[in-house]
């Protein structure tokens, strides 16, 4: 009997501590995170198996959802399907039913107008709502009420799996507290403004910045630093002119920026005129402040500081942000915690100070102490990332897009250099990120051969039996890609068959396609021909010999120009000879061909309907397009004989109809296009009888260019037709004339003064002409 009662005790016993360990070890488990955590919410849904872990739309006290543990804890891996961007990364936008401000209105636009835009939600990798969600601020009059039903009425929702939401300002008054959207995320990625690092989830959220209604939808205002003088000479050192709150979240660093205040190289003005009970929370320095605010225009004080200092507001980032990157002035941070807009990518260390919300009083000894270098480099990568990936919300959208496209496993992920370099990364193909030599941007170099894209619409004619006989014979020729798109059919025995070159024959429908990234094409460099282009051998190989110096850029011999017409209020073309261009016709011009990919693959489709429609105007966009990724003017080199458009009957001339219509896609493409116009160059441009050139140069100290060296001589002998030689040039007004110097230095290359102050002049065997 006691041996039973010692066996029951001892299980009884095993049993109570078996117990004690399971239980204490499942409470464990679970993080407790109290009214988020509710005993029904484990009971499985019926609605579908996928929705099992389905979240309730519970709420605070003051009506703000609750973020569960699981989607706080939401990576790529868990949250993401990615099936559904196996057939491309394309982005569905949901039909408008509601009225949407007119800054969502603008995100809307650009995405459906875009590249990525797909109207078949079948074919989606990435859903973008319809409503608006811009403002999640109860206060606010944009403010979309009853947002959790609508979400659960959407077709796709899916518990906001693959969707994307956009978000510039969250919770309100007194705390404005970040994660108060009223209404539950589920899995979906956020593009937020004034994300803490604490709240952002890493590789799935994406921080972007904070722009104002007025911020444009396309294209943008270039950087406001106009020159890199150096050493700084700025009349102040740092800045700042705001509001300052008095109370509240966001007034402690305002609050104190008087004691840094010296009204000489450092000014910071702050004012107490904000909200409507300022004048009965106002402390003893608000009028004072007040009186110094009004005396210093903002605009000035960004232009004329080296430092302006972006503290935070009522939330971690501010308007401030962008205007200081526009003007040059260097952001100086101060928001604890604020994670900057794309920070995953972008280096942000070579472009802003950061520095502690604490140490404020430090901040004039910090500026103090960076080198004029520092400051140069700060200064040049703030234009930089401004007309990259701010200057418009076309250029925030994309940078959006493509920080998501690269984390798809199978695509190309570019290097942190590529995003924090020229040009950027919105111009580089994610196909292109491991091969980068291919670019036209690296300094590799772009080969010794060419390949031939002849675009022919009228047929044999004997003037394009002449241009392939000029183009077999130069030595650089790899091959010649005829595009036939003639109503005549190609003949059986054409006249070319005894060329000693290899032509190849392509059938196309649209003139977009001379620009197709074709198999065929294996060389960097492409020379674009229209079949009436009256160039000789000479010519063809001094313009290649002048594209290898210059591969990222368009170079050839037909220029046009394009100006602001006031009368008509509407962009203009030309073709008449004046004193400066901005573009070079592609009928007979050297480009690089990774251009012929981004034609394809980067523009819209409206650009190339548009194009389609006219069957007219492809090689002013493709000068938009090089424009807009180099920043750079297209090259002129000059010829014998003037670069006729109408050589052969039967090709169309330029008619009063045809202007107009070029008038018309050039305003489409300034328009769409994000830079908001073609680069243009000022040069005069005067060919010399062989006879002439050869006096010229007698007695003059030049520069040849051989195998990527330059090489001081005084030699007066024959240029050799694959060479260029560069001189000493002074610019006055609007014309350029040649001087001549009798140095004797020994340092190689172009003298100085070349590069700063004069012009770029290339001679070919019967002339001198202006390069760039």
């Amino acid at each position: 009997m006691q041996a039973k009662k010692r066996y029951l005790l001892l299980f009884v016993t095993c049993a109570f501590l078996g117990y004690c360990y399971f239980g204490g070890y499942r409470l464990k488990s679970e993080k407790w995170t109290g009214r988020s955590q509710l005993p029904y919410e484990r009971l499985p849904s019926y609605l579908s198996l996928n929705e099992e872990f389905y979240d309730k739309d519970l709420r605070t006290s003051n009506g703000n959802p609750i973020m569960s543990q699981r989607t706080k804890q939401c990576r790529m891996e868990t949250c993401f399907d990615f099936t559904k961007c196996k057939q491309g990364f394309t982005v569905y936008v949901y039909p408008i039913e509601d009225v949407i401000s007119p800054l969502y209105q603008k995100i809307l636009n650009v995405i459906t107008e875009s590249r990525y835009y797909t109207s078949d939600p079948t074919r989606a990798c990435i859903f973008v709502l319809a409503l608006d969600t811009l403002d999640r601020d109860p206060l606010s009059t944009e403010f979309v009420h009853n947002l959790p039903s609508k979400l659960m009425r959407l077709p796709y929702w899916n518990n906001g799996r693959n969707h994307l939401i956009f978000n510039l300002y969250s919770g309100t008054w007194p705390d404005y507290a970040e994660e108060s959207l009223a209404f539950d995320l589920g899995y979906a990625m956020l593009a937020k403004a004034s994300m803490s690092i604490f709240r952002h989830r890493p590789e799935f959220d994406i921080s972007i910045p904070l722009f104002g209604k007025q911020h444009p939808e396309r294209g943008g205002e270039p950087g406001q630093a106009l020159e890199n003088n150096f050493p700084n000479n700025k009349k102040y050192i740092a800045a700042f002119k705001g509001k300052r709150y008095v109370h509240g979240i966001g007034s402690e660093t305002r609050n104190a920026l008087y004691h840094l205040h010296n009204g000489k190289d450092l000014v910071f003005v702050t004012t107490c005129r904000h909200g409507k009970a300022w004048r009965e929370l106002q402390d003893e320095h608000c009028q004072q402040d007040n009186q110094e605010y009004d005396m210093y225009d903002y605009e000035i004080l960004l232009m004329n500081a080296t430092f302006c200092l972006v503290p935070r507001g009522r939330r971690l980032g501010s308007f401030r942000f962008l205007e200081a990157l526009r003007a040059g002035c260097i952001p100086v941070i101060l928001s604890n915690g604020w994670a900057l807009p794309f920070h995953e990518r972008i280096d942000w260390t070579q472009a802003v100070i950061f520095s502690d919300e604490r140490l404020l009083l430090q901040i004039p000894d910090i500026v103090r102490s960076v080198s004029n270098v520092h400051i140069l480099k700060l200064r040049q990568q703030t234009q930089f990332l401004w007309e990259r990936y701010f200057s418009s919300i076309e250029k925030i959208v994309f940078t959006v897009f493509e920080n998501i496209r690269e984390r798809l496993p199978w695509e190309g992920t570019r290097e942190k250099l590529v995003w924090n370099t020229n040009p950027g990364a919105l111009a580089i193909l994610p196909q292109f990120a491991d091969s980068q030599q291919e670019l036209p941007f690296s300094k590799s170099n772009p080969g010794n051969t060419f390949t031939a894209i002849i675009y022919s619409q009228l047929g044999s004619t004997a003037v394009l039996y002449r241009l392939l006989k000029s183009l077999a014979k130069s030595k650089y020729l790899d091959k010649i890609i005829l595009m036939w798109n003639s109503d005549i059919p190609l003949p059986r025995r054409p006249r070319w068959q005894g060329i000693k070159a290899s032509i190849h024959v392509v059938t196309v429908d649209g003139i977009s396609q001379r620009f197709y990234p074709h198999p065929l094409i294996k060389t960097s460099a492409i020379l674009s021909l229209d079949e009436d282009a009256t160039l000789n051998t000479d010519e063809i190989d001094f313009a290649f010999t002048v594209w290898k110096s210059f591969p990222d850029r368009i170079v050839g011999y037909p220029a046009r120009s394009h100006y602001w017409d006031d009368s008509k209020r509407s962009w203009g073309y030309t073709s008449k000879w004046t004193n400066d261009y901005s573009i070079i016709l592609t009928g007979a011009a050297f480009y690089h061909r990774y251009y012929n990919t981004l034609y394809t693959e980067l523009l819209s489709s409206t650009l190339h309907k548009t194009v389609e429609q006219s069957q007219n105007c492809e090689d002013i966009l493709m000068n938009f397009l090089v424009s807009h990724v180099t920043r750079r003017p297209p090259i002129k080199v000059t010829q014998r004989k003037l670069y006729k458009d109408t050589t052969v009957a039967g090709i169309r001339d330029l008619y009063p109809w045809e202007k107009i219509s070029t008038r018309v896609q050039i305003d489409s493409f300034r328009d769409t296009i994000h830079h908001s116009k073609i680069a243009a160059k000022r040069s005069r441009r005067k060919g010399y009888r062989y006879e002439e050139r050869k006096n010229l140069m007698e007695g003059r100290r030049i520069w040849w260019w051989k195998d990527g060296r330059s090489v001081p001589t005084t030699t007066t002998t024959t240029t050799v037709t694959t060479t260029i030689a560069f001189e000493r040039a002074t610019t006055t007004s609007n014309t350029t004339t040649i001087s001549t110097t009798s140095s004797s230095s020994a340092n190689c290359g172009p003298p100085p003064s070349l590069v700063r102050n004069g012009s770029l002049v290339a001679r070919s065997t019967n002339k001198i002409m202006q390069l760039s």
